[in-house]
């Protein structure tokens, strides 16, 4: 991987009856984007078309029909399929959750090929998209069969990164999920995601208990004691700045977490309650722990607000935003790991100059 002006950023287009074709066309309405980058949409050029007259979208679309035709300074339509859709804005429908698969699918397959340089997912709805070939809870575990590495639901925004040891799971079998070895994998992961693709060299992580108050000496369950606890200072003892747990209810509250360069918590919504909190329509989730990156913003479809013309493009930007960074940093990284004496070397007579 090396770095380059133009990065291509393949988008998968989400649920047509959601917000998520409109905050891309938004997102591309401002063609400075298009300075920086590349835009390739995978859907069609007629739904595109539909949505962008529904909006009143001012957006250059270009549409292809294979990613060798790609131009640049323009918002490319790969056509994958060619048929009209009927977009109800609003409804949740099993028939758009499988365009909603089509671009998903293809866009990870040119993804995997190097053909797109990162990938921006518009939102999904995991009810309707499942189906006996996808039955996936989200993206994320959808892209940890696909790719390389092991995955790790990573939320960022410009004050605060939040992980999760476990993601879509559901309440009752968290505790039971959490074990010695996952703990272990996920630190390893945000470690490595940390200094590879965000550039500190090391970082500080906090994470957070299990249980309220992190059980109370057992009196609120014990997994904090026997599971957390010790495994929290033997990744110390390795080495790594890991640091907790601490009591989920005040970390946040109080101000804790600007202390850290990660905040790891528990389960699903012990992180994304207060992320979303402090950075809801700013943030993005990245996939992070892969060979390939992935972003996408920090809502769903809004089926609430769909076809109103009010959704706001700014969380969806900002994935396009992080996506970008991160492949630089990586690229920069696998460039530092493969020749460290060369730019030491090129770093020191820089400095003579």
């Amino acid at each position: 991987m090396s770095k380059k002006d133009k990065i291509i950023v393949g988008i998968s287009i989400g649920d047509l009856n959601g917000i998520g074709s409109e905050i891309v066309l938004k997102t591309f309405q401002d063609t400075r984007m298009l300075e920086f980058c590349t835009p390739v949409i995978f859907a069609s050029v007629k739904t595109i078309s539909f949505v962008k007259k529904t909006f009143e979208l001012d957006v250059p679309v270009y549409g292809i029909d294979s990613l060798n035709k790609i131009a640049h300074k323009k918002v490319n339509v790969l056509n994958v399929w060619k048929e009209q859709v009927d977009i109800s804005f609003g409804e949740e429908n099993k028939a758009i959750g499988a365009y909603a698969i089509q671009s998903l699918e293809a866009a990870v397959a040119a993804l995997k090929k190097e053909e797109i340089d990162v990938l921006v997912t518009a939102p999904i709805n995991k009810s309707n998209v499942q189906s006996e070939s996808f039955n996936f809870p989200g993206h994320t575990d959808y892209l940890a069969k696909e790719l390389e590495g092991e995955s790790l639901m990573l939320m960022v925004s410009n004050s605060l990164r939040v992980g999760l040891l476990t993601d879509h799971v559901a309440v009752k079998d968290v505790s039971a999920t959490i074990t010695r070895e996952l703990i272990e994998k996920k630190i390893n992961t945000i470690h490595k995601t940390l200094i590879q693709d965000f550039g500190i060299p090391k970082p500080k992580i906090a994470v957070l208990g299990i249980n309220p108050h992190n059980g109370d000496n057992g009196v609120i369950g014990t997994e904090d004691d026997t599971v957390l606890i010790p495994t929290l200072t033997n990744i110390r003892n390795n080495g790594k700045l890991v640091f907790g747990p601490y009591a989920a209810d005040s970390f946040f509250g109080s101000g804790n977490y600007k202390n850290f360069d990660v905040i790891i918590a528990s389960y699903h919504d012990q992180g994304l309650i207060p992320f979303k909190t402090l950075s809801f329509g700013t943030g993005v989730n990245f996939t992070a722990g892969l060979n390939r990156i992935r972003t996408s913003p920090d809502h769903g479809t809004a089926f609430d607000v769909a076809g109103k013309n009010v959704a706001n493009p700014e969380s969806f930007q900002q994935a396009v935003y992080t996506a970008i960074d991160i492949r630089n940093s990586r690229a920069e990284y696998e460039e530092i790991s493969a020749n460290p004496l060369q730019v030491n070397r090129k770093k020191a007579f820089s400095k003579k100059s």
